[in-house]
């Protein structure tokens, strides 16, 4: 049986220490969200992650540790015209980070993308029953995806290397945009092999920031990328 008031004590804590300043409603929501998650989950499969507990700590919490800098750098002055403001999350699977994302910043504008059906009929339903005017889903390939707005920020969690990350991305992304993934472990290695595919001659590091999770006791990076 799920205690609803002590997960809810934890979100409430862990958006604290985040440093995520969120009125009630927006709670309520993402509650709401992690309720639909569990709900959906049984049915479509939508994460390997079935106990309570772990669905907020890895996957919600984990999400909202990455929120400050998305929405950062989402409306940074850089970045000019239609783009300003939007997300794209790729791979977004069972909506994250993009839903705890749209759901804290009424403000920004996101996209979220992935190949399986199924988990965008999800996002879908979710955008519907969370009243979420400022997140919709698209089904398909992302490297097929076409925006004439483009992007300020295009993120990922758990998508793919950063190699392919680029390269199937990157053409969605506005002048002074940023892309983000979200890792786990220092992506030494990925680095390395963005090095020996020749992508650091167009786009550089700009930053790799180690990220704390509330409750979750693994390492948790954001790779900060732009064109050259």
């Amino acid at each position: 049986m799920i205690d609803d008031a002590a997960q809810r004590r934890r979100l409430e804590a862990g958006l604290a220490e985040i440093g995520l300043a969120l009125p009630p409603d927006r709670i309520d929501t993402l509650f709401a969200y992690l309720a639909l998650l569990r709900k959906w989950n049984g049915v479509y499969n939508l994460t390997a992650i079935r106990h309570p507990d772990e669905m907020l700590t890895h996957h919600l919490l984990d999400s909202l540790a990455a929120v400050p800098a998305l929405a950062e750098m989402a409306r940074s002055s850089e970045v000019g015209g239609a783009a300003r403001g939007r997300v794209l999350d790729v791979g977004s699977g069972g909506g994250m980070p993009g839903l705890p994302l749209a759901i804290s910043c009424p403000d920004v504008s996101v996209l979220m993308v992935d190949i399986v059906q199924k988990k965008t009929a999800f996002l879908t339903q979710c955008r519907a029953q969370l009243g979420l005017s400022n997140a919709a889903a698209h089904w398909g390939p992302v490297e097929r995806l076409e925006d004439p707005d483009k992007f300020a920020v295009i993120t990922s969690r758990a998508f793919a290397e950063l190699t392919d990350f680029v390269n199937l991305s990157g053409h969605l992304l506005a002048p002074h945009g940023r892309l983000i993934a979200m890792k786990g472990v220092y992506p030494q290695a990925e680095l390395d092999r963005m090095e020996a595919a020749g992508l650091m001659a167009a786009w550089q590091v700009e930053e790799v920031r180690r990220l704390t999770v509330p409750g979750l006791d693994a390492e948790r990076h954001l790779v900060l990328l732009s064109r050259k």
